[in-house]
C-alpha cells in the first residue's frame, strides 16, 4: 500500500512538472496581441455584423437609436477598450517582452481581455441607455455574458492562427562522430572569393574553413578555422550581398537575418519549429535560428548533418 502511494505521489508529481512546462512553453502571441489596431478593427467588425444579422437574445435598441445604431456604439466601445486592454497588457513587465510569450500569458490576455470589454460595456451602457435600472449585478453579469460571447469567437480563431506551435515537440541533436578538423585548407575545394563594397579589400577561404558570417552595420564578420584556430575576418558589404556571392554552396545556409552557417560545423542543434539555437565547432555562443527560416533550415541539415 505504502508503495503504491509513493508511484502515485511520483505520478502526479510527473505530472505537475508536465504542466509546468506546457504552460511556459514559448508560443508566438496571437494577432491581437501583436496588431492591437487591425485585431481590434476586426473584432468590432465581427460582433457588429454578428449581432445585427443574428439579433440574439437580449439585444435590443438604446432610446432614441436605432438598432443598427446601438450595436455600432457597442461595438466600436469594444475595439476601443481592446486597444486600451492590449497596450496596457504589453506595458506590464509580466507580459513583455513579446518573444517570451508563452500558453499561460496567451489564456491569461484571453481571460484578462474578456473581463475588459464586458467592464467596458457595462459603463457604455450608462451613456447610452437608461442609467436608472442598470446599477445592479443582474446587469453587469449580463454584460461580461455578452462580451464572453461575442469576443470569445475571434479570440479563438486569432490564438488558433498559433496553434500548431503548442504541442511543437522540442528537439535536441548532438553529432554523433566526432567532427574532424582538417589544420590547412582542403585543396580539392573550389575558393572562395568574397566582394567588398571597399576597394583594395578581398577575402578569400576554402568552404571547409567557413564557420559562420554574423551581420555588424554595414560590415560582415566571418570566422574562419585556419590552421586549427578560430580567426575573425571583416569585410564591408551587406549579409544579403554576402549570401548572394555563397549561394552556390548549398551547405553554408541563411539561418537568421543577421547570420549564414555552415551546416557541417554544427555540433548541437536544440529547439522546435519556432527556432532553433545552434552550437558550431570551435564557437561558444548560439546562433540562432529564426522561425522564418526553420523549413528551409530543416530540409538542408537533414542532407549535411
Amino acid at each position: 500500500m505504502y508503495f503504491q502511494n509513493e508511484l502515485n505521489i511520483a505520478a502526479g508529481c510527473k505530472m505537475n512538472k508536465q504542466g509546468y512546462i506546457w504552460f511556459n512553453k514559448i508560443i508566438p502571441p496571437n494577432y491581437i496581441i501583436k496588431n492591437p489596431y487591425v485585431g481590434s478593427f476586426i473584432l468590432g467588425l465581427f460582433c457588429f455584423g454578428f449581432i445585427v444579422l443574428y439579433q440574439p437574445a437580449g439585444s435590443h435598441p438604446a432610446q432614441n437609436l436605432s438598432f443598427e445604431a446601438t450595436i455600432a456604439i457597442y461595438s466600436l466601445g469594444s475595439a476601443a477598450s481592446l486597444i486600451v486592454i492590449v497596450w496596457l497588457l504589453r506595458s506590464l513587465n509580466f507580459f513583455s517582452p513579446l518573444k517570451e510569450w508563452n500558453i499561460l500569458k496567451e489564456f491569461l490576455s484571453i481571460i484578462i481581455i474578456i473581463a475588459g470589454i464586458g467592464i467596458a460595456v457595462y459603463f457604455l451602457g450608462f451613456i447610452i441607455e437608461e442609467p436608472a435600472d442598470r446599477w445592479n449585478f443582474a446587469t453587469f453579469f449580463n454584460s461580461m455574458k455578452g462580451a464572453f460571447m461575442f469576443v470569445i469567437i475571434p479570440l479563438i480563431l486569432f490564438t488558433s492562427m498559433n496553434f500548431r506551435y503548442w504541442f511543437a515537440v522540442d528537439e535536441v541533436w548532438h553529432r554523433s562522430n566526432n567532427l574532424i578538423e582538417v589544420p590547412t585548407a582542403d585543396l580539392t575545394e573550389e575558393l572562395i572569393n568574397i566582394n567588398s563594397r571597399l576597394k583594395n579589400e578581398e577575402l578569400s577561404f576554402y568552404p571547409g574553413e567557413f564557420i559562420y558570417a554574423e551581420s555588424d552595420g554595414n560590415y560582415v564578420n566571418f570566422y574562419l578555422n585556419r590552421n586549427n584556430q578560430i580567426k575573425k575576418e571583416v569585410i564591408r558589404n551587406s549579409i544579403n550581398s554576402i549570401e548572394e556571392q555563397l549561394a552556390g554552396i548549398t551547405y553554408l545556409v541563411r539561418t537568421h537575418r543577421a547570420f549564414i552557417v555552415n551546416l557541417k560545423k554544427i555540433l548541437v542543434k536544440k529547439g522546435n519549429t519556432l527556432g532553433y539555437q545552434l552550437k558550431l565547432v570551435g564557437i561558444d555562443r548560439e546562433i540562432p535560428v529564426s522561425r522564418n527560416n526553420t523549413n528551409r533550415f530543416s530540409k538542408l541539415f537533414q542532407q549535411f548533418s
